[in-house]
């Protein structure tokens, strides 16, 4: 991909652009109201279910416990005088 160097082309980038979110946004209303009910559902129903998928974060990364297992090594090695 070949940068927009010169004032001129970075003009006509950006004018690129422009339209493509112009276009874009076009596209979105025309679907949306062309959206039949079942449609909608489906689509409802489709982003329900990711919650399936997803699940609450793990509340602890599991570095408390390694540090715990560290220390617990240390404290082993220095009792057999390593």
């Amino acid at each position: 991909m070949k940068l927009a160097v010169t004032p001129e082309e970075q003009r006509r980038w950006m004018q690129q652009w422009r339209g493509a979110a112009v276009a874009l946004e076009e596209m979105k209303r025309h679907q949306l109201q062309t959206l039949t009910e079942e449609q909608a559902w489906a689509q409802i129903e489709a982003l329900q279910s990711l919650s399936d998928v997803w699940r609450e974060p793990d509340q602890s990364s599991g570095l408390i416990e390694q540090q715990a297992l560290f220390k617990k090594l240390h404290d082993r090695a220095l009792s057999n005088g390593v």
